[in-house]
């Protein structure tokens, strides 16, 4: 090795311990600057938690965002600054590789729900260095385990006695029964913990094929979370969910017991299996109903009612599943629209004078809060644009209907993924007709991306178009070939902030 090779490397070792300082007098300048703690375990480093001077306990489920798509070689000196754009910071923990680099991902958890949120609008997408962005999403700290393959003649009480013995922390546990026999259970349920630790160190307990639960072999695995919803857009909800239903009780039925209090209040039902979703013309009708139902019996089985909680996308195996990871899904689900319309009373208090000299801005779809969208065209644009997917294709038919109307439908073709949505219904404007189908393909989640030719046009099939007791038959032509090639062995990554599955 020559003399010149010597010196090179020398320089090169010199370089990066020079590197190394500087970054470590950087963090200990912001240290300094902050009056935060700084260690390092477990893979990971944490800065504060608590901040200086705090009181009290940590800050509730839903102050924590995740942030991913961190360069590598950037640490807390630049991040810290950047996310206290938001709010204060009650803790920031940046996953570490042995090598001194971070793995790309931190977790920054607020000390209130409004910073997070504020977080996720100001720095999702954004450009931290040249061509390189960051996500910010919603990070659910999970509490809830999975457990598969129970007895299915235990009770909830039996349950909760067991896994109490063999796990600590233990909250609750949540059983439903069967939908053919209401006296036995579905052979799973859900074990909530009092944090996260204390249900990571029940999986870790309870590994499947080292431990037994009545002498059978059980299987674990993280529940899939129950997210936050945004209040602004819970206030809004008049869908109620109902399950524990039995399998034979029918719509009619239904219908007749949510609507015994008020006649008329209930606007359409759909149930699926065991469940059902009660959509109520108004929501004050629809808390009324809650507070009645909840608990009642219908044909023999005493039912759950709950708010509906709206959200983007669901995987279709939910039960039991976790999240490919914090806030990306696999496999694309449709949105079910619970929100209350702009009725004409209340749409007076969602509109506010334009004074003049009110300053105005260019703003895009996407800087938009989902709660601020109440068109159904435009959700579905929005969720298009959000997971990159191309635009719906709107298919304009007509049919003659009674006293010579012309009845509208459109039918939406999805390109991105080759499926097409029609509604049941026709209608004589043409705003509604195109309303109506974007919140037909964002509302049902058991639609089926098929060729309306393959549809039986018998009745109350989606192949019957109804419109005020007449049935016209859905003769529509097959959707035309999608321009953008569909590849099914990788599925599709959707991104979602911060938006619920129905629970």
């Amino acid at each position: 090795m020559s003399d010149e090779d010597v010196d090179g490397d020398s320089r090169g070792v010199r370089d990066e311990f020079t590197a190394l300082c500087s970054k470590e007098m950087a963090l200990l300048a912001l240290m300094e600057k902050t009056g935060y703690n700084m260690v390092q375990e477990n893979g990971q480093r944490k800065y504060g938690g608590p901040p200086p001077g705090w009181e009290g306990p940590a800050p509730p489920r839903g102050c924590e965002v995740f942030v991913g798509k961190i360069p590598r070689d950037m640490y807390e000196d630049e991040l810290v600054p950047l996310f206290e754009r938001a709010g204060q910071i009650y803790e920031f923990r940046l996953m570490m590789e042995f090598s001194g680099e971070n793995r790309g991902y931190a977790f920054v958890m607020y000390t209130n729900r409004e910073a997070a949120q504020r977080a996720i609008q100001m720095l999702d997408n954004y450009e931290i260095r040249s061509g390189k962005f960051i996500g910010v999403c919603v990070s659910l700290d999970n509490c809830r385990l999975f457990i598969g393959s129970i007895p299915k003649e235990k009770k909830r009480d039996e349950i909760v006695e067991e896994m109490k013995k063999v796990t600590d922390g233990v909250v609750d546990v949540i059983v439903y029964p069967s939908s053919t026999d209401k006296s036995r259970n579905r052979g799973f349920a859900f074990v909530e913990y009092e944090s996260h630790k204390a249900a990571a160190m029940a999986r870790r307990k309870l590994i499947p094929g080292t431990f037994q639960l009545w002498g059978h072999s059980i299987q674990v695995d993280w529940a899939e979370p129950e997210k936050d919803v945004d209040e602004e857009v819970m206030q809004r909800v008049r869908v109620l969910y109902v399950r524990n239903l039995m399998l034979d009780t029918t719509e009619e039925t239904l219908h007749q017991e949510f609507s015994r209090f008020k006649p008329g209040s209930v606007e359409r039902i759909k149930k699926l299996t065991d469940y059902a979703f009660i959509h109520y013309r108004c929501r004050s009708d629809a808390l009324a109903a809650l507070s009645l139902m909840n608990g009642a019996q219908i044909d023999g089985a005493t039912v759950e009612v709950t708010l509906a909680k709206p959200a983007g996308i669901k995987d279709g195996n939910a039960v039991g599943k976790r999240y490919n990871c914090r806030g990306y899904l696999g496999n694309m689900a449709l949105f079910l629209k619970v929100l209350d319309p702009f009725c004409p009373e209340e749409l007076e208090r969602f509109m506010f004078p334009l004074l003049p000299g009110t300053p105005l801005t260019p703003v895009s779809l996407m800087a938009l809060k989902q709660s601020q969208i109440g068109s159904s065209v435009s959700l579905l644009e929005y969720y298009c644009r959000k997971n990159y997917w191309s635009q719906p294709e709107y298919h304009l038919f007509s049919t003659p209907g009674q006293d010579n109307k012309l009845l509208l439908l459109y039918k939406v073709v999805m390109p991105s993924t080759r499926s097409t949505y029609i509604p049941d219904k026709l209608c004589v404007l043409l705003d509604d007709a195109k309303e109506l189908a974007a919140q037909t393909t964002l509302g049902d989640p058991l639609s089926r991306a098929s060729s309306p030719l393959a549809m039986s046009p018998s009745d109350g099939s989606p192949g019957v178009l109804t419109c005020g007791g007449r049935a016209f038959t859905s003769c529509l032509p097959p959707p035309p070939p999608s321009p953008f090639p569909i590849t099914t062995s990788q599925p599709q990554q959707l991104y979602m902030s911060p938006p619920s599955p129905f629970y």
